[in-house]
This record gives structure tokens, C-alpha cells and sequence, in this order.
């Protein structure tokens, strides 16, 4: 187990690109938080990328993708002397634990994930890959390397967790303790996309960026969709699964101003332009600070590289003493210790 007195945390995004209003709603807001109550670890997951974006053009883009992901958590405000980004393809000893605890789940367990099957339906995957079938092992894996306590993720992704938690007490009871068993932090909030058909993603282009620059807001604003069943700003409308005011309710602090909009909007008394001129304004508020942050840390050349160049060596360094616990309580280490010992007292023999 760790020695350190506090818990550790593991969470981390899949190197797709930059982040969005939808990231800091789901998870990024949490991070916040939990860089001064726990010890985190951020994954860059390329690895699991590979489950659904395997192309040469993919893997070529991880780098510059993990920039502008670790480039928009130092936006917002996460502190890099308080976490450790590291790029998972870079941890060899994630692959080997992979293999060491892959005998601790079945098959039909991980077939069972509704989650695999919807990510391999999005994907359009006519087949089952193994990578994707054994993708909630290789998420234990990367929970389990660094002994975390606390792993944050959304409720579809919560039964995985699960399995680490299976997988763990299973380890523990075959070979020794070795892991804690991880609970999962359920976060909270999903935010709408700006055409209030799906959730937030950059796929759909429903998405407003962490990093983007005014106009963009402003554009994507204007085109946000309202009540359709109103068709002048005389007719009252409804508040209720209005894509704008769900994005006032979270983004606009001024809950009086706010509650103004509503009122005025359910009697037919203001307009579209105003409530998005007025989110807008919230808006630019909310990331003019990130934007400006952003610039501080794009302006120090090599300093997102060297960060997780770093965090990465920190986290090999992590894996490695797990990995020696593993294979120790395995008896592993046993084993190659008796074959070293009798090599070299045969060599030794015959230098004689």
C-alpha cells in the first residue's frame, strides 16, 4: 500500500483535442477541488484512444493534442506543483500490469459492459476489437498503477470501476495486499450542446471551447437554439430545457439579473438577443481569466513538454515500485531470483 498519508486520485482525458464548456461542467471543475484534497494523477490516455481512433493520423496527433489538454487544465487554474500529468503510452509497466491482473476478470464480466457496446456502436465498428473488449481492464491497470483511493468518472463509466474494485480485492485475496480497493467519485453535471440536441462535443460542432477567442463565443451564442415554439419575443417561452438559460444557470453569477431573464421571458416581455447577449457576457467574463492564463503558459516555450516529460518520469517511477510489490506478492520475483542465483554461481564456476 502507499505510505503517503494522502489519498491518491486518478482521472485523466483521452488526447482527442481541446477541451470544452462541456469538460469543465463534467469533470474539470472537480479537479479544482481536488488538487488541494488528494494527490492526482492525470492520465493522458492515448492508449484508450486507440480503442476507437487507431489511425496513423491519430497517433501522429497525441502530441500536440496532450499539449493543449494539459495547456487547458493549467487555464482553469490547476496547479502543476500540486499534480502529475504523464502520458500513459509512456508507462511501459501499465502494459504488464494489464497482462498480470487480466486473469482476474472474465470474458462474459467484461461483455456484459454497456458501455463497450455503446462505444463500439458510436464507432462504427462492425466487430468487436480486443482492445476495446479489454478496455475497462487496461482502465485498471492505470487505476491501480499508482494505488489510487478515488477515481472520478460519469455514471455510465461507473461500473468499470467497479471492476478494478473486483479485480483488486481478488489480487488481495490470491496473492496478498498489495491495492486498495478504489471508490469511484460519481461526477455530477453534463451540459448541453449549443444546438440542444446532445451533450457538448467537438464532433457534433455543438461545442464552445475552453480556448476560444471571443468571436467564436459570440457566433456560437447567436446560433444557440432557444423555444422553438417561439416565434417573436412577445409570446412568453419556456425556461425549462432552454439550452441558453441551462447555460445561465451555470455560467452567469448574477442570480438576480438571471431570475430577471426568466421572469420576463415566461411572460413574453424580452427577447432572444438579449438573454444571449446577456449569456455572452457571462461567458466572456468566465473565460476571459482562462484565456489570459492560457497565454501565460503558451508564451513559456517547452514548459508543457517539460511538465509532462516530468510527471511522466514521476509516474514510471510510481509504476515501477508497483510493479516490484506485484510481482513480489506474485511470487515472480522468486522465480527469477532463484534462476539469477543459479546462473551466476555457474558462471562463477566455471571462471574458476
Amino acid at each position: 500500500m502507499t505510505t503517503n498519508s494522502r489519498k491518491r486520485i486518478l482521472t485523466g482525458d483521452r488526447p482527442t483535442g481541446k477541451l470544452h464548456l462541456g469538460h469543465y461542467v463534467g469533470s474539470l471543475r472537480h479537479r479544482l477541488r481536488f488538487q488541494d484534497e488528494y494527490e492526482c494523477f492525470f492520465i493522458i490516455a492515448d492508449l484508450h484512444m486507440l480503442t476507437t481512433k487507431p489511425s496513423k493520423e491519430d497517433i501522429y496527433a497525441i502530441g500536440e493534442n496532450a499539449r493543449q489538454i494539459v495547456l487547458d487544465h493549467l487555464a482553469i487554474g490547476i496547479d502543476p506543483a500540486k499534480v502529475t500529468f504523464y502520458l500513459q503510452s509512456a508507462v511501459h509497466e501499465i502494459y504488464e500490469l494489464q497482462l498480470l491482473i487480466s486473469g482476474l476478470v472474465t470474458v462474459e464480466r467484461l461483455q456484459q459492459l454497456p458501455t463497450i457496446k455503446d462505444m463500439a456502436a458510436a464507432a462504427h465498428l462492425e466487430q468487436m476489437p480486443y482492445n476495446l473488449l479489454g478496455y475497462p481492464v487496461l482502465q485498471s491497470a492505470d487505476i491501480l498503477m499508482p494505488r489510487a483511493h478515488l477515481v472520478p468518472v460519469g455514471k455510465d463509466n461507473e461500473s468499470h470501476v467497479e471492476i478494478t474494485r473486483q479485480i483488486a480485492r481478488r489480487f488481495n485475496n490470491l496473492y496478498g495486499e498489495v491495492f486498495p480497493e478504489p471508490d469511484a467519485y460519481v461526477e455530477g453535471g453534463t451540459l448541453v450542446g449549443t444546438d440542444g440536441q446532445a451533450k457538448m462535443s467537438k464532433s457534433l460542432g455543438n461545442a464552445i471551447l475552453l480556448s476560444d477567442d471571443s468571436r467564436t463565443v459570440r457566433k456560437q451564442i447567436n446560433g444557440m437554439y432557444t423555444d422553438p415554439n417561439r416565434i417573436s419575443a412577445d409570446i412568453p417561452g419556456n425556461v425549462e430545457g432552454n439550452p441558453v438559460f441551462a447555460y445561465h444557470d451555470i455560467f452567469n453569477p448574477n442570480v438576480a439579473e438571471m431570475e430577471d431573464l426568466k421572469e420576463r421571458y415566461r411572460a413574453g416581455r424580452v427577447g432572444d438577443v438579449e438573454v444571449k447577449e446577456k449569456l455572452f457576457v457571462a461567458l466572456e467574463n468566465f473565460l476571459n481569466p482562462i484565456r489570459e492564463r492560457r497565454a501565460e503558459y503558451e508564451a513559456q516555450t517547452g514548459y508543457v513538454d517539460e511538465l509532462l516529460y516530468e510527471g511522466t518520469l514521476r509516474a514510471r517511477e510510481e509504476a515501477q515500485a508497483t510493479l516490484i510489490e506485484v510481482k513480489k506478492a506474485m511470487g515472480f520475483t522468486g522465480v527469477w531470483n532463484r534462476i539469477r542465483r543459479s546462473a551466476e554461481k555457474r558462471q562463477k564456476k566455471v571462471e574458476n
